[in-house]
């Protein structure tokens, strides 16, 4: 009985010993990403567990599941979920990357929805012959703009595909967030008489991007304004009970934001063109460009339609927070002409303003 023991306890400790070793093999010493770290097999572990995981602050030893369990805190609240995928070219521009993009406009979609985010989704389309350096350095500012926006990724998956089939890297992410009790944000409860307020300068994320991917030499200092934007949000709500909805004026800029309103609501929104803020660079880039600030994308700005007796305390509230301190209000809602957004020009005349129509700024998100 003693020797059938000793050799169970040799043939367990053999097999510990090996699944020790096994373990510790998982490191990626590889340069460029090649289809077998696609593959789900050796090559996968090494990805993953050499340079995914660790970048995030986890092992694989405690990594992730196929699916995350999440606790909802209270029963009475209600999870908001969100999913979007980032193409934008090129993988980093003055103020941001793909990386930090990904989190932070999967964070301010669940902004807009009056939810704090509470986890994310992460996936990964790699193309064959990427750079792990430069995979590296995009993984290390996704966890820096999650640790940032205080929220954590709790699976993923990668996939690898061959040359010339994707753009070096693409991101899928998706969030769920919790929202308290009694907040209902939708364009739907836009009536007239409210206002409308913005968080801040427009313009500034779709011509930094611009701007990398074309190389042009103009002699401007134009950065991303890419954030988190739900602590900011959650001030807003905690300061009035009457605000109608919130948007991330992102493709198609604050023109098509305030259309899809005014559509969604059956109002018309009027703004005063003076009102809105543009950085003279912008403007500038714009003018040079023959482009309409109205329509450039933006990735760390609010709009907002609030009840016009609850508005000067919103924009109180805005103002206190990083993301707001600019915040204004730059037009209210009317009952006609119904589904139009009307610009006051600084001129004194108006103007209709629509939706952007056609891209003028490609993959800028």
């Amino acid at each position: 009985m003693s020797t059938v023991n000793a050799a169970l306890r040799d043939q367990v400790d053999r097999m510990e010993r090996a699944r020790i070793r096994r373990r510790s093999r998982f490191v990626l010493t590889d340069e460029h990403v090649t289809l077998s770290h696609g593959s789900g097999g050796k090559a996968s572990r090494n990805l993953i567990d050499g340079l995914l995981l660790p970048a995030l602050g986890t092992t694989g030893h405690d990594g992730f599941e196929d699916a995350a369990v999440l606790p909802v805190a209270a029963a009475n609240s209600r999870l908001a979920f969100t999913t979007d995928s980032y193409v934008v070219s090129p993988l980093f521009f003055p103020g941001g990357d793909i990386g930090s993009l990904a989190v932070h406009g999967t964070v301010n979609d669940l902004a807009t929805a009056g939810a704090m985010p509470i986890a994310l989704s992460l996936g990964l389309i790699l193309e064959e012959g990427i750079e792990v350096e430069l995979l590296r350095r995009v993984m290390d500012s996704i966890r820096a703009a999650s640790a940032d926006a205080g929220v954590t990724i709790v699976t993923g998956d990668t996939k690898v595909v061959p040359r010339g089939k994707a753009d070096r890297l693409f991101i899928n992410t998706s969030g769920v967030g919790l929202v308290k009790p009694g907040v209902s944000l939708s364009a739907s409860h836009v009536r007239p008489g409210d206002r409308v307020l913005l968080s801040g300068s427009i313009g500034e994320h779709g011509i930094a991007v611009m701007l990398a991917r074309e190389a042009l030499d103009l002699e401007a200092d134009i950065r991303s304004d890419s954030r988190p934007l739900h602590h900011l949000a959650a001030a807003m709500l905690a300061a009035g009970s009457e605000i109608r909805c919130l948007k991330d004026p992102t493709r198609g800029g604050l023109a098509t934001s305030l259309n899809e309103i005014a559509h969604q609501a059956r109002v018309a929104i009027v703004i005063d063109e003076a009102k809105i803020p543009v950085r003279g660079e912008v403007r500038a880039a714009c003018e040079i460009l023959g482009l309409d600030p109205l329509h450039i994308a933006n990735e760390g700005k609010l709009v907002a339609v609030v009840a016009a007796e609850q508005a000067d305390a919103v924009l109180e509230a805005m103002r206190a927070t990083p993301p707001g301190r600019d915040a204004c209000v730059i037009g209210e809602v009317l009952e006609q002409p119904q589904e139009m957004v009307v610009v006051r020009t600084e001129a004194g005349g108006s103007r209709v303003l629509d939706m952007l129509a056609g891209d003028p700024l490609p993959r800028i998100c």
